[in-house]
């Protein structure tokens, strides 16, 4: 797998991270800690209020992602600061942007990834546990260029190629569906997950 973390960004080895007070070895680790818990917890009500907002702000959300696989047929997942588990990469499409554009940009501000040829419609889900107004759609992406994986952030915690039969433990089930999907070459399913 190749990842990038918090961990390289501070420039720590892992073994550093063995014992019970280890992460007291990297200042503002434990806040981070903190703030992660929070944000767990706030994470329910904070996307009912923003899909609130979004209801009258946006008849409907529109969102892309992308199964992004390799020349090894591994997949590019992403960890958001915001929300729990491995993701395909993506995000919404702004009022005036295609769903290319959107595609686009997402890949290039989560994984520094050019697309080379033009990205495969894979399906168009209805993402129903988000909100009723929540649709997404997934592009499969084999020709592609990344210079490099991108520097962690406040949004992306860390990312990757994975091998798809070793998936992190925390991938999602609707992003564990698409994968499976667009590997074993199945009919997508019309809901999320």
């Amino acid at each position: 797998m190749i990842s990038c973390n918090i961990l390289r960004r501070i420039g720590k080895p892992a073994a550093a991270m063995q014992g019970s007070n280890a992460l007291s070895a990297y200042p503002g680790v434990s806040e981070t800690m903190d703030l992660q818990n929070l944000r767990r917890s706030l994470e329910p009500a904070l996307r009912r209020m923003f899909h609130f907002y979004w209801r009258f702000a946006r008849g409907m959300t529109l969102g892309v992602r992308a199964v992004v696989l390799d020349g090894e047929n591994r997949v590019f997942l992403v960890k958001h600061s915001y929300v729990d588990g491995w993701h395909l990469p993506g995000g919404g499409v702004e009022t005036g942007e295609t769903f290319r554009d959107a595609l686009q940009r997402e890949l290039q501000e989560e994984g520094r990834i050019e697309l080379t040829g033009k990205p495969a419609l894979h399906g168009l889900f209805f993402n129903g546990h988000i909100s009723r107004r929540d649709h997404v759609a997934v592009y499969l992406v084999r020709h592609f260029r990344q210079d490099r994986l991108p520097e962690p952030n406040r949004e992306i915690v860390g990312c990757g190629f994975f091998d798809v039969g070793a998936l992190p433990a925390e991938t999602t089930t609707g992003t564990r569906l698409r994968i499976s999907e667009v590997i074993e070459g199945r009919e997508p399913v019309a809901t999320w997950r």
